[in-house]
């Protein structure tokens, strides 16, 4: 996994920008649209932000949810209410939104893995202090899904349930971009560089991974720097 260790949050975010918009372009010279993924949680708000400031074709770009907690539609818990915030009105037809205020949300769930390009340009994922990444959350069983692109988890998850997706899709993705900010996250980052799979973030087996971070890794023990490139 590549790694790029940046000065502060805004730097991480401009970076990150810079990531997807170079892949943007890469995917629509190459086949015409850009099929990306972005997970929730208050790090991708700016990058977005930028993004929509930028040479991105929005009107060539489809921009579905890595994860989605289940919750009311325009609730603040909702990933994509923080979406629409982050995006103007001529960004916001890009997004193709989970749909987890359906009343069959397993039919839903299947739903949308029909809606999912067979292999997405870039997934954004992000990563939580106890090593969950998308809603692959410890000790649930949607860990262990293997024969469905998205699905829900088991349980509740800091108060929500959640629909996610699942391990194939992020493996069989053409980059993931980990965009990790934040003091509370470096356990988790280091573990997740040296191959720790004890977290779910460490299983994400996919060939090119690039990390974004605010983080100093220069105190990471030398094993953790092998496995970061440096």
């Amino acid at each position: 996994m590549v790694t790029k260790s940046v000065a502060d949050p805004e730097a991480a975010a401009q970076e990150a920008a810079r990531i997807i918009e170079e892949a943007s372009a890469a995917a629509i010279r190459e086949r015409g649209r850009f099929n990306m993924a972005v997970s929730g949680g208050k790090t991708p708000w700016r990058t977005l932000e930028i993004l929509a400031d930028s040479s991105l074709s929005w009107s060539r770009t489809s921009l579905f949810q890595v994860d989605e907690r289940i919750a009311p539609t325009g609730s603040p818990e909702r990933n994509l209410t923080h979406l629409v915030l982050s995006l103007p009105l001529v960004c916001q037809a890009a997004i193709r939104p989970m749909p987890v205020g359906a009343d069959d949300l397993y039919t839903a769930a299947a739903g949308y893995e029909y809606s999912l390009p067979d292999r997405f340009d870039l997934i954004h994922l992000g990563l939580g202090p106890d090593g969950h990444t998308a809603s692959l959350v410890p000790g649930d069983g949607v860990l262990e899904v293997s024969d469905r692109a998205v699905a829900l988890t088991d349980g509740e998850y800091q108060g929500t349930r959640r629909m996610t997706l699942t391990y194939p899709p992020l493996n069989r993705a053409r980059k993931i971009l980990f965009l990790v900010t934040g003091e509370e996250k470096r356990d988790a980052l280091s573990r997740l560089l040296a191959g720790d799979r004890t977290i779910p973030a460490g299983r994400v087996e996919n060939p090119d991974m690039l990390t974004v971070t605010d983080l100093d890794l220069t105190d990471l023990d030398p094993a953790d720097a092998d496995a970061a490139g440096g």
